[in-house]
């Protein structure tokens, strides 16, 4: 977000019929937000496709073992290392001063701030309407799991338990069973589907949660990679293999649409290395995107299931024969960890940047008055203003706080 000059006001205030052209003249880039990046889609073009980054096994290169001061000893003077002098302290300093996140109390937590949340919020906006035009509800599970929930498919419990998180005391006593804080949802969603699926009628079932995940990282990084985080997952079950695999083709796609049109991020959508796959899977299909510094970042996921989780957990339904059948199962997801790979694709050695289908803000407006007797006209004139911008579709913030000059503003919100 940078400040902005109107060399004259006359043009928009000339008749109220022409403000919302007027707006659109001085702000084009935001009037035509899906059309800001002009880059063909990359298509599924291989058939295998494999980078380091996947979150599920792995940790990136980039990420450091230990907790760098997100704001230590730079609030006043808000510095910010350039990005080809260090990359991970540029990182750093840009959620510091554009106010996204902090570390939390417990190691490798971070508390997201109202900018980095709305941001967050953006994303939901969008997927959240695309999910339901692909036919999907949105619902909850508990955040609690029987231990015994994911021992019952080998793989998954053999690629999750190193970082997985337990309860074992509950209301001062010693639990039965222990319980997992949800890594991922496939054990709990098949059990509950289980009890939804009898017959073919039945399907397809195609559900979607917005939830916060626990992963017990030893590294962790702000959005990259944290403790606990949020994202939405998508789960659906199918009466064939071909409904699941277009399912998966269909929602890696979505993904691939909004880091174009939304994000303007540009990724390569492709299918991972057996040895990348999502624990439990058959098929994982990704989208990587290139970093500022060069290295890859798994954007989002969605997983062909087979028929794995459904002969684990005995979810069968009857067909049209009256033959009893396993499902076939899908899941996919996007996380918060989205957040940071906006900032390291866009952002720059002035601060942060944002595309504007996604930014809290989009323009914001300083008003500047030298005499007491002048500051009613210039807030009246501004209040005008962001209405004009407003009428036009365009996200509009006036900052008439007096306890800031108009430099400090013009400078903090460059970095925002």
């Amino acid at each position: 977000m940078g400040a902005l000059r109107l060399p004259a006001l006359t043009s928009i205030f000339s008749s109220p019929s022409s403000a919302a052209t007027a707006a659109a003249r001085c702000f084009p880039l935001l009037s035509r937000c899906p059309s800001h990046f002009s880059q063909p889609r990359r298509r599924f073009s291989s058939p295998n496709f494999s980078v380091q980054s996947t979150p599920e096994k792995g940790i990136p290169s980039e990420i450091q073992d230990h907790k760098p001061p997100i704001v230590q000893g730079k609030e006043k003077e808000r510095v910010i290392t350039p990005r080809s002098q260090d990359f991970n302290a540029w990182y750093l300093d840009v959620i510091a001063n554009a106010e996204l996140a902090d570390y939390g109390p417990v190691r490798g937590t971070m508390v997201i701030r109202p900018y980095g949340y709305a941001i967050w919020e953006a994303i939901q906006e969008y997927l959240n309407v695309k999910f339901k035009e692909t036919g999907h509800s949105n619902m909850y599970f508990p955040q609690l799991i029987p231990y015994s929930f994911i021992e019952k498919e080998a793989s998954h419990v053999e690629g999750f338990s190193p970082e997985l998180a337990l309860v074992t005391i509950g209301g001062g006593r010693e639990l039965e069973e222990k319980l997992v804080v949800r890594p991922t949802s496939e054990t709990i969603v098949n059990h509950m589907f289980t009890q939804w699926i009898h017959s073919y009628r039945d399907l397809p079932l195609m559900i979607n949660q917005w939830a916060n995940v626990t992963r017990w990282e030893m590294r962790t990084k702000p959005f990259i990679r944290t403790l606990e985080f949020l994202w939405q997952e998508g789960h659906t079950a199918h009466a064939t293999s071909d409904e699941a695999e277009k399912e998966a083709m269909q929602m890696i796609d979505v993904y691939t649409k909004f880091a174009y049109e939304q994000a303007a991020i540009p990724v390569i959508a492709g299918r991972k290395s057996r040895v990348e796959t999502f624990a439990g899977a058959s098929k994982t299909y990704t989208i990587e995107a290139m970093m500022g510094d060069k290295k890859a970042l798994q954007a989002g996921t969605s997983h062909n299931l087979g028929q794995n989780f459904s002969r684990a957990f005995g979810t069968q339904f009857t067909d049209e024969n009256g033959l009893r059948q396993h499902v076939w199962q899908t899941s996919w997801a996007i996380s918060s960890r989205f957040v940071g790979g906006i900032i390291m694709t866009h952002g720059d050695d002035a601060g942060l940047m944002l595309p504007p289908c996604l930014a809290p803000v989009q323009v914001i407006i300083i008003p500047i008055w030298k005499k007491d007797d002048e500051k009613t006209g210039v807030l009246t004139t501004a209040s005008s203003v962001k209405e004009i911008l407003q009428s036009a579709g365009i996200k509009v913030k006036i900052d008439g706080s007096e306890q800031k000059t108009p430099g400090w503003k013009f400078n903090f919100y460059e970095m925002k």
